[in-house]
């Protein structure tokens, strides 16, 4: 694994714009994370999410169906844009996703560490954990440690 620090740096604001479908999803370059929270506030296209989705679902599950679950079926096929809360779900995902990728440095990898259900979170996959943002500081903690060598 390559040294990665994940701290509040340009480098991650654009892995998770990157993540997020980048300038030609959001309609606008992102190289801040002031940038990227207007975007969030604004509402992410919904493409954004579905980048999201065919990032971390592993061959042979259905990109749709963990779309709706973070949006509900109807309401996502009726809205161009996400609401705030999803826009911000969304992100904090994209997050998520950017460091296990800066550290594993290979998709395929980061996918299956995502989806792995681990001891350290209780059996759940880091997936499953990042959806609520408290699970998601617990996701990058523990991404954190393993950046670090630290003893899990």
């Amino acid at each position: 694994m390559p040294h990665v620090t994940y701290e509040l740096s340009k480098e991650v604001v654009l892995r998770v714009a990157e993540v997020l479908g980048g300038s030609e999803v959001l309609h606008t370059p992102i190289r801040t994370w002031i940038e990227l929270d207007q975007a969030v506030r604004a509402g992410l296209p919904k493409r954004s999410l579905q980048l999201v989705a065919r990032r971390v679902v592993e061959s042979g599950e259905s990109a749709n169906d963990f779309v709706y679950s973070v949006v509900p079926s109807a309401t996502y096929k009726r809205r161009s844009k996400l609401s705030l809360e999803e826009s911000q779900r969304t992100e904090r995902l994209a997050r998520v996703i950017a460091f296990t990728e800066a550290l594993w440095d290979d998709q395929q990898e980061a996918r299956a560490f995502l989806n792995r259900a681990l001891p350290l979170l209780d059996g759940e996959t880091p997936l499953n954990v990042a959806r609520t943002e408290l699970g998601a500081r617990r996701v990058e903690q523990l991404l954190h440690e393993i950046e670090h060598g630290l003893p899990l």
